[in-house]
């Protein structure tokens, strides 16, 4: 369970493919922190710990996870943002984050507006998932609010702070992120679909 707060930047340092797995290792500051088996999101993908030396660390992902998120693009020196399991009793300061990926998304327009920034995405709506005004969405593992829900559409504004200390400063029109829907959200939908 995340929160979808950003703790750091990592950075990608190696990657090794092993049969379908693939193997990343990451140079973060936090690595002396970890230990081997502990979940950390890596761009809102949840994934083990299975390697730690030094200042880097490992985690494999799956097939299952290759296919459905970003992480197959990943290259050496790319930064993402990390986020460890959120602590019992720790105040929940983002929302409710399953580091589950429902699917992909695409950056399509990023505007400059005083010193804030409005990014839309666009999102293949038969998958079923769906935003709504002043609801919560986790792009790229950031907690957001959205600020402009169509059906396979939505706006985020993004302040200095996330600006500067995510990967949302790298971010280009055309980019693929991904997207974890709000939970609440996904369980009301689907009850919906049954009635």
């Amino acid at each position: 369970m995340f929160t979808g707060i950003v703790e750091t930047l990592g950075r990608i340092v190696a990657i090794e493919k092993e049969g379908t797995n693939v193997h990343y290792t990451i140079k973060s500051n936090f690595t002396n922190e970890l230990k081997i088996d502990q979940s950390v999101a890596h761009n809102g993908v949840c994934l083990t710990v299975v390697a730690i030396n030094n200042d880097e660390y490992t985690v494999t992902a799956i097939q299952e996870t290759l296919d459905k998120t970003t992480l197959s693009n990943f290259k050496i020196n790319d930064l993402v943002n990390l986020e460890r399991g959120m602590k019992l009793g720790d105040r929940l300061d983002g929302h409710i984050v399953q580091g589950h990926v429902d699917q992909i998304g695409k950056c399509v327009t990023i505007k400059e507006e005083n010193g804030s920034w409005i990014y839309t995405f666009k999102y293949d709506e038969s998958l079923g998932n769906v935003t709504i005004e002043k609801g919560s969405i986790t792009v790229n593992g950031t907690s957001l609010t959205v600020v402009n829900s169509k059906n396979n559409e939505f706006s985020v504004a993004i302040i200095p702070y996330t600006y500067e200390n995510t990967i949302f400063k790298y971010l280009k029109t055309g980019d693929i992120i991904n997207l974890e829907f709000d939970v609440i959200g996904k369980y009301v939908a689907r009850l919906h679909k049954r009635n």
